[in-house]
């Protein structure tokens, strides 16, 4: 069980670019990458033991790299951004609630925070064809990576929810998702950012492409923490 858990765990391959963009408004030219495909990194138990933890809500901890010393100038694309989580049992939070969305909002808020990465990731990559019960991808398309788990379509309040978390506008003056960058450079936007009043729109949601580099929170992996805590017995976490 452990060893078809850990092989799981590697198997989940990225081809993803990188470049040295700190700014979300969409570029007319994106810069090339000789990167290769990159694999979600594996738990490092040590660093799972020690794992920063700087608020705790839900049975969760959390982190914000902005607050951690030797974090606090990273910006990182978004697969780099997972990878830094996992390795401390850890990974982008996912918003399955209300109230944890709402947390990162006034952390964003307090700290004048211009944004950061989530878990969620659009699922346009293969394994997704001809799902129909993902047409049209941008309201069905949406899962949490961390969690796995399916968002509600993006032009529905998400059930338990008093509004929308998707920004109404974006650099198309349209709802979002809105796949902005692909009509520029072909890239398309299969992340999830949340954006502090970028287009005058307050704090929301935005698909953002996942090359671009931000600083992030990372929250407990449930399913990281008890994988290390199977295969290191005594292991404090």
């Amino acid at each position: 069980m452990l060893r078809a858990t850990k092989w799981a765990l590697v198997a989940l391959m990225a081809a993803w670019t990188v470049s040295v963009i700190a700014n979300p408004a969409i570029k007319e030219i994106r810069p090339k990458s000789n990167r290769p495909g990159r694999f979600l990194s594996l738990p490092v138990p040590q660093k799972c033991a020690n794992r920063p933890k700087e608020f705790f809500f839900n049975g969760h901890n959390y982190f914000y790299t902005g607050h951690v010393p030797q974090f606090r100038n990273i910006k990182y694309d978004w697969l780099d951004a997972r990878n830094l989580c996992r390795e401390y049992c850890m990974d982008l939070p996912s918003f399955e609630t209300q109230e944890e969305n709402n947390l990162i909002f006034r952390l964003i808020q307090q700290n004048d925070v211009p944004y950061i990465w989530t878990s969620g990731r659009l699922c346009d990559f293969k394994g997704c064809e001809d799902r129909r019960d993902l047409e049209p991808k941008n309201i069905f398309g949406w899962f949490w990576s961390g969690t796995r788990g399916k968002m509600a379509p993006t032009n529905q309040v998400p059930p338990g929810w008093g509004y929308n978390p998707w920004s109404q506008t974006g650099h198309k003056k349209v709802r979002q998702p809105d796949n902005a960058e692909f009509d520029i450079n072909g890239t398309n936007e299969s992340c999830l950012s949340v954006l502090n009043n970028v287009y005058n729109d307050g704090i929301g949601w935005h698909d953002v492409a996942c090359y671009h580099e931000k600083p992030f929170v990372c929250e407990d992996s449930d399913e990281l923490l008890n994988y290390v805590a199977a295969t290191n017995p005594g292991l404090r976490l």
